[in-house]
């Protein structure tokens, strides 16, 4: 699969943390980063996402907002 976006990291699910409707998939990608994603509970049944589990995080953004 051939993707537009270019910011791809590999990493390893530590953490699924379903609710209801979302679900947050914590993503180690090395050098102690953390990455979050909030995706639907239904696409992590979809995925058949689980702790340990090899991913890519693909993010497309015109923006990223911080605050503080």
């Amino acid at each position: 699969m051939k993707l537009s976006a270019r910011n791809q990291l590999k990493g390893t699910v530590v953490a699924v943390e379903t609710g209801p409707v979302t679900a947050k998939v914590k993503i180690d990608i090395g050098g102690g980063t953390i990455i979050t994603s909030v995706i639907t509970t239904e696409t992590v049944a979809d995925l058949d996402l689980q702790q340990g589990d090899s991913v890519v995080a693909i993010i497309k953004s015109s923006e990223v907002l911080i605050g503080k």
